[in-house]
Formats: C-alpha cells, sequence, structure tokens
C-alpha cells in the first residue's frame, strides 16, 4: 500500500474521533470549519492506509470480568505466530511483541471464570512455544477509560474539545439481550458501521437498531474507542512501563501518570509491579526524557522496567495485520 501523508486537518480529523468515535460527519465538519465531504473523504483515507480504526467496545465490569495482562515469554521465533494466535480469541486486546522479540503481552478479558482458568492455567502453560508467563490483575484504572487516550496527539482547543464530547451516560443500567450482543459484536469490528448493516446483522429493523444503540450508549453499556497506528502520526516509539512503588504511595503516583500527556493508560495491577502505563513518545530520545525526566521526578517509583513495542498485532478489538 502507498504511503500517507498526514498533515493538520488529518490530525484534528483523528483527535474528533478520540473524543467521539461514532461523532456524525457534519457535526465534525462544523467543529473543524470543513465541509462533510471533506470530513468523509478524509475519514476513509486514514482508514483505508491503516492510520485508525473506530471500534466500539462493550463494558468491562461485573462479576467474573476481570481483565488481566499478560507477560509471556516465548522461545526465539516465536513470539509472533502466539501473538497471532492471541489475537484471534475474542477475549483479548492490545496484543504486542515487546522487547527483544521473544515476549508477547495482551490484554485478557474472559466473560467467566471457566474460560479465564482454561487459557491461563491449560491452554497457554501447555504450549511448547511458551517458556514462562504471568497473569496480572488490573485492580484499578487511574488513565485510559472511554475517550481517554495520550495527550501528545491532541490538535484541537479545548473549546472544540467541548462541542465535540457526547453526552454522559445518564440511562439505567440495561442487561444485553440477543439483539444487542448482535449490535455491540459488529460495532466491535467497525464502531461506524451503518445502521443497515447493525440491523441486518441482529435481524431487526434499522429503527429497532437505531434505538437499541442509543440505549446501549444511553446505559453505558458501549463506548467508542480509537485504534491508531500511533508511527503514521509521527510518534514511532511505544512503551509498556512496569513501575513498583510502596503500596502508600500507589494511588498518588497511579493519578500523576494519569496527568502525563504521553500516557495512554496507567493503572494499578497485582504483581511484583503494582502499577503499568502505556506511553507514546515521538522518538528513542522522547522515551528517555519521560522515563528519566518526568518519571525520574517522582521520587516514590523504586524501580522501573522499560518494554518497548516492537510489533503491535491487535488493539482494542481487531488485529491490525494478520495473515
Amino acid at each position: 500500500m502507498d504511503s500517507v501523508t498526514i498533515d493538520g486537518l488529518d490530525r484534528e480529523l483523528v483527535h474528533a474521533l478520540q473524543i467521539d468515535g461514532r461523532a456524525p460527519f457534519s457535526r465534525i465538519a462544523e467543529v473543524l470549519d470543513v465541509s462533510d465531504q471533506t470530513v468523509s473523504r478524509r475519514y476513509r483515507r486514514l482508514r483505508s492506509h491503516g492510520v485508525l480504526r473506530v471500534v466500539g467496545r462493550g463494558d468491562v465490569s461485573g462479576p467474573g470480568r476481570e481483565r488481566w495482562h499478560m507477560r509471556i515469554h516465548c522461545v526465539p521465533d516465536a513470539a509472533l505466530g502466539v501473538a497471532r494466535a492471541l489475537a484471534r480469541r475474542p477475549d483479548t486486546a492490545w496484543t504486542d511483541v515487546v522487547s527483544g522479540g521473544t515476549e508477547v503481552n495482551c490484554v485478557v478479558q474472559t466473560p467467566n471464570r471457566a474460560d479465564r482458568d482454561a487459557l491461563l492455567l491449560d491452554a497457554l502453560p501447555r504450549s511448547p512455544r511458551v517458556t514462562s508467563m504471568s497473569a496480572h490483575c488490573l485492580l484499578h484504572t487511574y488513565f485510559g477509560g472511554a475517550g481517554e487516550h495520550a495527550r501528545v496527539l491532541a490538535a484541537l482547543s479545548p473549546a472544540q474539545e467541548r462541542r465535540l464530547r457526547p453526552r454522559p451516560a445518564t440511562g439505567a443500567p440495561l442487561t444485553p439481550d440477543t439483539v444487542d450482543r448482535a449490535i455491540l459484536a459488529e460495532l466491535g469490528q467497525d464502531g461506524r458501521c451503518e445502521l443497515s448493516r447493525l440491523a441486518r446483522a441482529a435481524d431487526c429493523s434499522e429503527s429497532t437498531a437505531r434505538r437499541r444503540l442509543e440505549l446501549l450508549r444511553d446505559s453505558g453499556c458501549v463506548f467508542y474507542d480509537l485504534d491508531l497506528d500511533t508511527a503514521l502520526l509521527g510518534f514511532t516509539v511505544t512503551a509498556r512501563l512496569w513501575l513498583r512503588v510502596a503500596p502508600s504511595d500507589l494511588d498518588a503516583v497511579g493519578a500523576a501518570l494519569a496527568t502525563h500527556p504521553e500516557v495512554g493508560f496507567a493503572a494499578a495491577t497485582t504483581g511484583p509491579h503494582n502499577l503499568i502505563a502505556a506511553v507514546v513518545c515521538r522518538d528513542g530520545a522522547h522515551l528517555y526524557e519521560y522515563v528519566s525526566k518526568r518519571l525520574g521526578g517522582l521520587t516514590a517509583i523504586q524501580h522501573v522496567e522499560t518494554a518497548p513495542v516492537i510489533r503491535p498485532v491487535k488493539g482494542s478489538a481487531t488485529p491490525w495485520d494478520m495473515p
């Protein structure tokens, strides 16, 4: 595929979709002061070149719905195959090959504890390509929820952000039915897919699909995330940071990480490192500056392990480049 050149308007569009991935092109066009056709054309161009992908994500809370961050060490030359196998599972997200090319990181969210145990205690340990693994339960998210992304990618003014920000979920809790689950499955593949496609998938009318979609959003059962190829946006280094702090300082350090523009995700976790962060940087020098100065200024941090991402394989719901 031909290379793509990203300009200021593209960056503004990316930022707009980070705020509301399903915002009508007409509303985005009004905020960016361009035509609807320009926004539509720019979006389709960026999506076809793999720069971005809007994904509808379901609620991750509830009994037995814990999220686990996996660190899987593989025999040489096996990491990419293991990462791709994990990426094909519907219960995995953010699957990457990191460090020296023999480690896979991914987030696992199984629908119940039996499925979780089958993966963590049976399937992965029995793989001859896996030499060791550890599972870390994500206990509390400081940054990286709905609409929260690394702010180094920001291109809009605060006033523009306010005009695009969707209304908060205010509806009553909703238990998804068969129609809702079919709609959520389609949104997981394309968060901006047409109502006609949602209706076909759920075997209902377009008016029913529209009404159920609004109910899902108003109840907080779905939000829209944005998977990005940050390298094409000029940020060529992403990394996972594993940090260890004293328990009494955990909340303060997590809250501080949430204010850093490089941070796209930060959470408390179980294990020898009790904090994990995902960061986005322009290059290696930027990463060094971030670790040595911004993290270095947080004296409560006792240890930092930096694991650069070598190959992103899957974003929040769909694989990037699968054979």
